[in-house]
Parts: structure tokens; sequence; C-alpha cells
């Protein structure tokens, strides 16, 4: 599997990580943020389009992809949401942008309200994408619904547990996520498919991503707990975009969820799986231009 057509790629140094970035383009700066289990290669339809008019820049996060694990200490700690949008936005300074804004989905939109809660003077713009924060994501969670969250539970053990479960057969674990959560049989074709396992299956990267998934159990609840209960909100404007679940009935209402904590929020409800970006490409590019149109 290539890179995204038009962007360059490159590590870049940043808080101690060094992080691998594909970027291009020109014009206000957008920082695209992956989720699970996946690449900067989530965004190889968007990015392009965006870079037409902004300079996007496209991360691998720390310990996924091409991007080494966070500094310091081996710990969920480490890898709590707002370390790693500390890192973003040092790597942000480092490629010469004091002020962006910021686009996740999954894991890298938790990332993104992160950066946005902690770092309002920084953030211009956030867009999350099929995800709520992660205290009240837990809190959502109950009865029969934990079941498709299984990976929740698992991956947060605070043992080696899961790092021994995953590794027994990490292609077969991962491509559960990657071939059950969407809509669309060619949204991830083989050889993006393939990159993503090859990314993952390592035992460096099944570490990571098992603290990753560590730190929302057992840190950054803690912090939206505080932030939440001290009455931040986000100060910017946020797109918040889902996937339609159907007839399946959601344990929460994402736009309550977001407009709780987003005085100037905007929504999208998209037909399609989990991977919004790779299923819904042409629908979450506009939307993002709409939102990036306040800049």
């Amino acid at each position: 599997m290539g890179g995204i057509p038009g962007l360059d790629e490159r590590t870049v140094s940043a808080a101690g990580v060094d992080v691998h970035v594909a970027e291009g383009g020109a014009g206000h700066p957008v920082l695209l943020l992956h989720g699970f289990p996946q690449t900067h290669l989530a965004w190889r339809h968007v990015a392009p389009s965006l870079a037409e008019d902004f300079r996007v820049v496209c991360a691998d996060l720390p310990g996924y992809g091409a991007s080494s694990p966070p500094a310091g200490e081996d710990s969920p700690a480490a890898y709590a949401k707002r370390e790693t949008a500390a890192t973003m936005v040092a790597l942000m300074r480092e490629l010469g942008h004091e002020r962006f804004s910021v686009v996740g989905h999954d894991r890298g939109a938790l990332v993104a309200f992160r950066a946005a809660l902690d770092h309002p003077g920084v953030v211009e713009n956030l867009a999350v994408l099929d995800v709520i924060p992660t205290v009240d994501n837990w809190a959502a969670l109950h009865g029969a619904g934990g079941v498709f969250a299984f990976h929740l539970y698992l991956l947060a053990q605070p043992t080696d547990l899961p790092e021994r479960m995953v590794g027994a057969d990490p292609d077969a674990f991962f491509g559960h996520f990657l071939d059950g959560w969407t809509s669309e049989p060619d949204a991830i074709p083989a050889d993006v498919r393939s990159a993503y396992l090859s990314a993952s299956r390592a035992p460096g990267s099944i570490h990571a991503i098992c603290q990753d998934y560590r730190a929302s159990a057992f840190v950054d609840a803690a912090h939206d707990e505080a932030d939440r209960d001290a009455g931040r909100r986000l100060t910017m404007p946020v797109l918040a975009m889902w996937q339609d679940p159907g007839d399946f009935v959601l344990p929460f209402d994402p736009r309550q969820v977001w407009a709780s904590w987003a005085p100037d929020l905007r929504t999208r409800v998209l037909p399609s799986g989990h991977f919004l970006p790779e299923e819904r490409p042409a629908e979450v590019t506009a939307a993002i231009r709409e939102l990036l149109a306040r800049s």
C-alpha cells in the first residue's frame, strides 16, 4: 500500500515522540487523527480533497502505525489523551502551526476532544467522528450493549492478558473490527486492510494499543469527569458526526452528549458503518469544509 496521493511523508520529533505524518496543501492548517485499528491511511480519500484548500497533516498516533510510543515511563498515564493531545500540539508547532483545526475519528477523536479542551487558544475548530467523550461512554455502557464494546474491557485489563490473547492471532482480532464495523465491503480494500494489520500485529504495537485503552479506563475518564464537574466546555465551533444506528437503539443520544460539552455545535448523521472517512468520504469532506469555512 502506497501513501496518500499528493501528500509527503516524514517523521517529526515532538515531545519525545517520533510522529509519522503525511502532509500537503496550503492554507489554514488541519490535523487529521485516525482511529482503531488504523493509521493515517484512514484519511486517504478525505485528505487530498482538503489539501486543495488547506494545509493538511495526517498523523499516526503514538504507538500506532509508524509513530513511536510515548517517551518516558511505559504506563497507561503516558497514553492518556491529555498527553497525546499535548504531543499533537507540539507536533503542529514543530511544523510551524501555532493555531489549527483538528478532526478525529474514534480514538483520534478522543485525542482531538482533549486537545480542544486543554488548548482552546490553539484549536480553532473541532470535528469528532463516531465517538463520545470517554466519561460519557463508560456511563452509557451497560447490559447487552457491552457485548458490542467488549474490546474496551478486554484491552484495558491491567495485566498482560490482552497482549497475550491478541498476540495469539492478531490478524483475526484486528480483522474482526475492520470487517465487522463497516457497512461497505469495499470501503477498506485488501491492500489497506493488509497495511492496517501489518501496523497492528507487532508485539510492541499490540502493547501500545492496550495501553491506549487502559488509559481510557483508568486515566481519561477521570480527566473528563474533573473537567465536566469544573464546568469546562469547548469554546470553538464543533462538528459531531456519527453513523446512523438503524434499528439498533443506542444507549445514549450523541447529540445530547455533545451538546453538553459544546455550546457551538453542529451535527451530521450518516448512513454508514463505523469507518465514516472511508465509507462516506465525500459527505465527511463536505461537512469538514463547512466547519472550516468558519475559520
